[in-house]
């Protein structure tokens, strides 16, 4: 028995060899996981559950009911680019949806999972878009408007994402160091996963006599990727 975990996918129609890899992974590899954690940013850009009847979201929606359908545990989390992602998605997939963090008994190992934007405060403009687009005033509002209209409007601000990073250090943008010591310590010293930073690696942190282990999960923009675990730990595999 295994679990898989992927994240930072940014699936979207102009993205159509990358979208291919993700209905082969989800009527391949995914179907002979246990469960499939989805750390976030599935779709590079999801503006409300209403968008479902757009043929692209649909057919991804569609290949995750398979995976589930199939008897595999699929368990989402939002993260930066689908924050809107939401129950009725979830629901239509066959899917849990998570909460950002959350810890699990990952086959014997206390494991932290995460998106992981929490964890790069350094990004002091990064956070405090972050505040601003989970706010649930603000979130009603903008589910208020006509699709078309937000539509226009994620994509202006995926624009200005851009901007930002191509003028922000790539260290910045990174995860403080400070920060993951403070969630290691808050959840008792676990194993942690996440995605967001698309810079994959296995770390090591040695903290107050523990020793922690912490997976970077890889981004999907030039192949894809995944983590596979089990009682014998995790490794990284390529797509």
């Amino acid at each position: 028995m295994h679990s898989i975990f992927v994240s930072d996918l940014h699936l979207s129609p102009e993205r159509p060899r990358i979208n291919q890899v993700f209905f082969e992974f989800a009527a391949g590899t995914a179907a002979r996981a246990e469960t499939v954690f989805i750390l976030g940013d599935l779709f590079d850009c999801w503006v409300g559950d209403d968008d479902l009847a757009e043929p692209f979201n649909a057919s991804v929606a569609d290949a995750l009911s398979r995976l589930s359908g199939r008897g595999v545990k699929l368990r989402l989390m939002q993260g930066n680019r689908d924050v809107l992602l939401g129950e009725a998605f979830a629901r239509r997939c066959g899917a849990e949806l998570i909460a950002d963090s959350t810890l699990i008994d990952l086959h014997g190992t206390r494991t932290l999972i995460m998106h992981g934007d929490t964890l790069c405060t350094d990004d002091v403009k990064y956070q405090r878009f972050r505040s601003w687009a989970r706010n649930r005033v603000i979130q009603r509002l903008f589910l208020s408007l006509p699709l078309a209209l937000r539509r226009a409007q994620m994509r202006h601000m995926r624009s200005e994402s851009e901007k930002h990073k191509r003028g922000t250090s790539l260290e910045i943008m990174d995860v403080a160091q400070a920060t993951v010591e403070r969630v290691l310590r808050e959840h008792g010293y676990p194993r942690l996963i996440h995605g967001h930073t698309h810079r994959p690696a296995r770390h090591l942190h040695t903290l107050d006599g523990h020793r922690c282990e912490r997976w970077v999960l890889n981004d999907w923009y030039q192949r894809g990727g995944y983590l596979h675990c089990d009682s014998s730990g995790c490794r990284a595999e390529p797509l």
